[in-house]
């Protein structure tokens, strides 16, 4: 066993409400500079939709990701060395900027200096930033916020299930998604990089771009099958959601996380057993990839685990960290967070709780009995939101999995609800889902009220690894144009 460090992330999506306040607070951080326009580290998608950019999802398009082979090996969906070095000029798996969108901005002199007197009132028109042409806008990052259908039909994870679902008004569904580097713990962005300019680190796992190395190849953008690699243009240089690792080495949370205005992030280490990361990866239904992983993640708990820390050189407050870790009680003690598309086999570290629909107002007007465990479940099976959907999105297709975790949050909700009320202990929902009262009042805690030091429990990168990690190389902030950094290499911003 090979114990390592991983920083991940846990979004409770019951909490999300569109806001874009990450999004813009991670652009103003991290890419508010030449080359970036159109790069969106974090942004946050409206479900169902054909996303950011346009239909990421669809590998058989872009070939992100990670499949089986004839003699069920890992492989790259976008080839073998072979292939990707007969492509390395001219690569024809990536997204184009019509893909993404073309940034605009707006000539402000039209108003400013507008004379006095005007009968009509002076209009600023859009001008591509990349081109300095007059442009239309029809379309970007955020094109279908709260839409829920506009172009919902074209969503991949609906291919199976259309004839489920019914695009009218008051009948259809939505829900935010916001996403970012899912910093995997088997990344197909490292492995496809021709220079190795793509790393993964070892002291937390982070998955950064070391730009010295980098020679701007773009197969790390096919790799990925979250498109979250990106080309800034006035570099050629690949770029990427660097998980705030400066804030991450002072023990503070991601921007993103701080200002996240719904509270539904959560920060955390997680100890894995890297020698069991192939093996997950490689297992052969797709639907058992959920248990492969979890099963990758050690006990923070158990002494054995906490002696391989130790004998791994981590510090004593990564221990407490990861004990105290919210990340680990919702993916692996609570079982309650799923991967987004486990099925691209990259292991991802940026879990999800699923949102739920109002499944109690629902089972009343459905005449049933909102305390029932088995009434509940079955009105699971009725909402709004379909459970294959979720299922294609989180669980690879396995809708047990995905009804198991929301008929979970169901039974919390009507067990604190009973408990709220009247005092009542509703044990037959307990026992429906196989928890304790202590272990469901927690969860409701973590996920409902818990307070800032529950959500990020982020340690300081330790003293004897700050000057090694000081030296580190590999992300934007540290190159020419970068932020708070010169524009350009003869002059300052």
């Amino acid at each position: 066993m090979r114990i390592r460090a991983q920083m991940a992330m846990v979004m409770n999506l019951d909490k999300c409400i569109g806001c874009h306040t990450c999004s813009v607070t991670c652009k103003q951080t991290w890419t508010n500079r030449e080359g970036t326009e159109y790069v969106w580290f974090n942004n946050v998608e409206t479900k169902p939709g054909i996303g950011y950019p346009k239909h990421y999802e669809d590998q058989e398009r872009w070939k992100g990701g990670w499949k089986l082979d004839a003699k069920g090996r890992l492989a790259l969906r976008s080839g073998g060395r072979v292939k990707r070095l007969s492509r390395i000029f001219a690569n024809p798996d990536l997204p184009t900027i019509d893909d993404y969108y073309e940034p605009a901005t707006f000539d402000k002199d039209v108003l400013v200096n507008a004379p006095g007197g005007l009968n009509d009132t002076p209009v600023k028109k859009p001008y591509s930033a990349l081109t300095g042409e007059p442009m239309p806008i029809t379309w970007g990052a955020n094109w279908e916020d709260s839409l829920g259908g506009q172009s919902g039909q074209d969503d991949p994870n609906l291919a199976r299930m259309a004839e489920k679902v019914t695009f009218e008004f008051e009948k259809t569904f939505m829900f935010h998604l916001p996403r970012i580097c899912e910093h995997c713990l088997n990344p197909a962005c490292v492995s496809a990089c021709p220079s190795g300019a793509m790393y993964k680190r070892e002291q937390d796992g982070i998955v950064l771009v070391d730009q010295n190395r980098c020679r701007g190849w773009r197969m790390c953008v096919t790799a990925c099958p979250y498109k979250k690699v990106y080309v800034n243009h006035a570099t050629g240089k690949a770029e990427k959601c660097t998980l705030c690792f400066p804030r991450i080495e002072a023990g503070q949370p991601t921007i993103c996380s701080e200002t996240c205005v719904g509270r539904l992030r959560y920060l955390g280490i997680l100890w894995y057993d890297e020698d069991a990361v192939l093996a997950a990866a490689s297992v052969e239904s797709e639907t058992d990839l959920l248990d492969a992983q979890r099963a990758v993640f050690l006990d923070p708990f158990d002494p054995d685990v906490q002696q391989a820390a130790r004998d791994a050189g981590h510090p004593a407050e990564w221990i407490d960290a990861a004990m105290a870790s919210p990340v680990w009680k919702l993916i692996s003690e609570y079982r309650i967070a799923l991967p987004l598309h486990p099925e691209y086999r990259t292991l991802p570290m940026v879990w999800y709780v699923p949102p739920l629909s109002p499944v109690l107002d629902a089972a009343g007007a459905a005449g049933r009995d909102d305390t029932d465990a088995d009434d509940i479940f079955h009105t699971i099976q009725d909402l709004r939101i379909p459970v294959e959907y979720l299922a294609s999105l989180f669980t690879a297709g396995d809708t047990a999995a995905a009804g198991g975790v929301l008929m979970k949050l169901a039974a919390m909700r009507s067990y604190m609800r009973a408990r709220t009320l009247d005092g009542t202990v509703a044990t037959e929902l307990l026992d429906g889902i196989g928890m304790t009262g202590d272990q469901v009042e927690a969860m409701y805690r973590l996920l409902a009220v818990a307070k800032y030091d529950e959500r990020y429990v982020v340690p300081a990168a330790h003293a004897r690894d700050a000057a090694e990690l000081e030296a580190q190389v590999g992300c934007s902030l540290d190159s020419v144009g970068g932020p708070g950094m010169l524009a350009r290499a003869d002059g300052p911003r």
